[in-house]
């Protein structure tokens, strides 16, 4: 669990720092999406304190911050236009009620459901719009000075005719003071001696803008900052003036149908905004932390209830707050909280003192802001994801620029459903044909989900199946089959398929589907098809095998069914020899089952009588058609008895094993007495390659062994009944060499 204290040494500066920068951004922001709701200007900044104070409390993200919801303004407009701003108050209360049910109901899980891409982009977004919208208001032009954050702004200009209006109307005062301020940022964020000082940038950018302000007073003309130029929070004389903003809902309209579906209206798309807006403020947290997205709501919704009762307006998690709060360094959500309680006492009793802040300073701190969220690691990682991953990313950012936040996020999502729906449809199963012992099978492979809109690819795929074939329907890693696509498998099951001779098993379908697992096919080996198959044959079923093991296409076996099937009798198809190092498991090397093969295994995989009583046995008792002496790479056994010989020492002697000299004096035999005294100059590669190369004559001197001292299996042999042979495996690559 992370450390949240909120009151350590460490953490209590950072928060500060933060909240007050949060705070500066956050006030002209309330203000501008109060206008552009159409609500009463006061009502931005109450939502604010609100957003800040209680819902900061109330939530367990540490980096979000909440407050007014600009992705909300166009709703919120023609709601008030409707209802009147009282009765709009009162359906606010229901909504926030509505949201405090979904959050107990843990509805937050929809949060899971947004595709990274969707939430990247959302992000990249931020971004570009928070750098084409302040662009403006750092030159000094447009008095709309929350730059709102859809495509139509509240002035009748558009994000790119802005540009158009601002050749003719660049403010020299306020244009000097926000490019000074993007430059300070700029290099504050650059410098490292910089960054290191107790003094944060934004803070150090609002002073020299409160100063350059008041400088440029006592020039003339244009270079004065007028009012329309600086935040305009409402003044109040006393607290009774304060009280006098507030407003409370129309209780009497609790009977009005039209209250409960604008509340539920705002409680949906409140709580989607919110939950995004969440999900990509974790993201970009540098201690990657998760935000409970249940109690997120749960606090959402208190937060909207509250607000509708002293008159202020809906409350969402708003990104670029969460996204200034990160990059000013905040540690906790007490960064939020300061936040709101600054704004709180500053509207209330030193308005002045926030009226003296020009916009252009503080749009450059959203400018900056913007240009740390826009990531070229993030475009390529989308990129290099496919299509799927690129275009989702793309849509959403061009749709969050061309309408607004919400509905821009929700085109995005649309498009990434649509991806997984065609991916779905195009591949909604995966079909190979598998080479068991008893025959070719094909493997059909179910996907996760498989609904109704799958059951014509699949439909098509069981009516293509060959007459007389083998079919394996595997729906090990499905979660969902849809009643038309089980009414479908059943009827191919019990119908079709019997009808034109095909075997038809049955793997990992779900009690409840009434589809019990039942394996058809031969997947082991049988007193039949051992003695049907030459020894030839043998050595393909083990070569196909290797290269399943080395490529990872390993066949789909039942081993509980193998145990109960061979537990009467055994016939191996073949005898191996190997060493007994833990990395040459010999059934998972060659992809066989139970009872496919004898197994010997000792260290060097050398020969002696007991080794060629049980290969006698397994090739003359118990019909096995091949003998396959396997040595292998890296083997500990051939590198020691290599060390020793060039050494001339005893391998009892040296590692007190009593027994160890009869395995290392086998495979020196195999050791070139003429190069081995050089063994100790070569390098470590060097003598590696040199004991692989020993390993090799060993196995050939094995085979020549088994051929001189065992009369029975040298018959065997020369009659055709039994082949030997000998290979190499590789314990680096997986990849099995036959000599």
């Amino acid at each position: 669990m992370p450390d949240t204290r909120m009151f350590t040494a460490i953490t209590f500066p950072r928060d500060l720092f933060a909240g007050v920068v949060v705070f500066f951004v956050a006030v002209p922001l309330c203000l501008g999406v109060a206008l552009a709701s159409n609500a009463p200007i006061y009502s931005g900044l109450v939502s604010g304190i609100i957003g800040g104070i209680l819902v900061g409390i109330l939530s367990r993200s540490q980096t979000s911050v909440s407050g007014p919801a600009a992705g909300l303004a166009a709703i919120v407009s023609a709601e008030i236009g409707s209802l009147g701003f009282s009765t709009f108050l009162l359906a606010l209360v229901i909504a926030g009620l509505i949201q405090v049910g979904l959050g107990l109901a843990r509805a937050g899980f929809l949060a899971s459901f947004f595709p990274s891409s969707v939430v990247k982009g959302l992000l990249a977004a931020i971004g570009v719009i928070l750098i084409l919208k302040q662009i403006p208001h750092i030159l000094g032009h447009d008095t709309d000075p929350e730059g709102d954050m859809s495509f139509q702004q509240p002035d009748h200009e558009n994000t790119f005719t802005e540009f158009v209006a601002l050749l003719g109307d660049i403010h020299p005062g306020a244009a000097v003071i926000g490019v000074l301020s993007v430059a300070l940022l700029l290099t504050w964020e650059r410098v490292p001696w910089l960054k290191r000082q107790l003094l944060p940038a934004p803070l150090l950018v609002v002073a020299l803008g409160v100063v350059m302000s008041r400088l440029f007073q006592t020039w003339s003309g244009r270079w004065v900052i007028e009012a329309s130029h600086l935040v305009q929070v409402p003044a109040v004389a006393d607290l009774n003036g304060l009280f006098g903003f507030l407003q409370v809902p129309d209780f009497s309209q609790w009977s009005n149908p039209a209250v409960y579906i604008v509340g539920a209206t705002i409680a949906a798309v409140a709580s989607l905004e919110s939950l995004l807006n969440l999900e990509a403020t974790d993201k970009i947290d540098p201690k990657q932390r998760s935000s409970p997205s249940s109690r997120e709501l749960i606090a959402q919704g208190i937060g909207n209830a509250v607000a509708g009762l002293v008159g202020g307006i809906p409350i969402t998690s708003v990104i670029i707050c969460g996204s200034v709060n990160i990059h000013a360094g905040s540690s906790t959500k007490l960064a939020a909280i300061i936040h709101g309680a600054l704004m709180l006492v500053c509207v209330a009793f030193f308005p002045l003192w926030l009226n003296a802040i020009p916009l252009s300073c503080l749009a450059a701190i959203l400018f900056v802001t913007g240009i740390q969220l826009i990531s070229p690691a993030v475009v390529r990682q989308m990129e290099q994801g496919g299509r799927s991953q690129l275009i989702p990313f793309l849509a959403t950012i061009i749709s969050i620029l061309l309408t607004d936040l919400f509905f821009g996020a929700l085109i995005g999502l649309v498009v990434s459903i649509s991806f997984i729906l065609h991916s779905n449809l195009r591949r909604p199963l995966h079909c190979v044909v598998e080479k068991h012992l008893g025959g070719d099978v094909l493997h059909i492979e179910l996907a996760n989900q498989v609904s109704f809109l799958n059951r014509a690819v699949l439909d098509q795929t069981l009516s293509n199946v060959p007459r007389g074939s083998q079919v394996l329907l595997d729906a090990r890693h499905t979660n969902y089959i849809d009643p038309d696509v089980l009414t479908l498998l059943r009827d191919f099951k019990d119908q079709s398929a019997p009808a034109r001779g095909i075997q038809v098993s049955l793997l990992g379908f779900r009690s409840k589907y009434q589809l019990d697992d039942a394996i058809q096919y031969t997947d082991h080996s049988s007193q039949d098809l051992q003695r049907r198959l030459s020894p030839e044959e043998v050595l393909q079923i083990i070569k196909d095998g290797n290269e399943r093991f080395r490529t990872g296409h390993r066949l789909t076996r039942d081993l509980g069914r193998q145990v109960s099937a061979t537990s009467d009798g055994q016939f191996p198809l073949a005898v191996v020899l190997s060493c007994i190092d833990s990395r040459t498991p010999i059934e998972l090397i060659f992809d066989l089952g139970l009872g496919d093969i004898f197994s010997i295994r000792i260290a060097g995989n050398i020969i002696s009588e007991k080794v060629l009583g049980s290969m006698e046995y397994g090739c003359a008792v118990a019909g096995a058609k091949l003998i396959l002496v396997m040595g292998h790479t890296r083997c500990g056994a051939v590198n020691a008895a290599v060390k020793f010989a060039s050494l001339s020492e005893s391998a009892s002697e040296v590692t007190g094993c009593q027994h160890l000299d009869r395995i290392v004096n086998d495979i020196q035999r195999s050791i070139d007495p003429v190069t081995c005294p050089s063994f100790q100059t070569l390098s470590v590669d060097g003598q590696q390659e040199y004991s692989d190369t020993v390993a090799r004559r060993n196995v050939l001197m094995t085979i020549r062994s088994i051929l001189d001292q065992s009369d029975t299996l040298n018959k065997l042999v020369r009659e055709g009944q039994v082949a030997i042979v000998g290979g190499m495996y590789d314990v680096t690559t997986g990849q099995f060499e036959f000599l």
